[in-house]
């Protein structure tokens, strides 16, 4: 059965070498590219000593408040008007933590005026998202 030479054989081993070559290139790419991905609300956030780490379940949604004072529900800009209407349908789903990230610029009557929107929606759990301070800053 041999066409060339005598004694030759096929081999019936896969060479896996370029897929492994096309593997890590692949997983490369996408170490570089998921960071640029997921694009966050920049916030100045207040900064305070004791302070807790988030959860890492989804079970929870987040209220950003940018420097300019305009609201987002999880990345996802929203109106003041409409803020409560949302978080009523979120806390009829069950889900019912909310957590306020707001940026230390913003006034104290903003910050407010959201608090008392998301107690009008029927959120049972709330929480404000806060850093710790850098060591040695006061």
């Amino acid at each position: 059965m041999s066409a060339g030479g005598r004694g030759r054989r096929y081999s019936s081993d896969i060479n896996v070498t370029p897929f492994v070559d096309v593997m890590l290139v692949l997983l490369i790419i996408f170490m570089v590219t998921a960071p640029m991905m997921t694009e966050g609300l920049d916030v100045d956030l207040p900064r305070t000593k004791t302070v807790e780490a988030l959860p890492a379940d989804d079970d929870h949604l987040v209220v950003g408040v940018d420097p300019k004072g305009a609201i987002f529900l999880d990345e996802q800009s929203v109106s003041l008007e409409d803020l409560t209407d949302r978080l009523r349908n979120w806390a009829a789903l069950g889900q019912k933590a909310v957590f306020l990230r707001a940026d230390r610029g913003v006034s104290y009557g903003r910050i407010v005026d959201i608090m008392g929107r998301i107690r009008e929606a029927g959120i049972d759990h709330f929480g404000v998202v806060a850093e710790r301070p850098e060591e040695g800053a006061r």
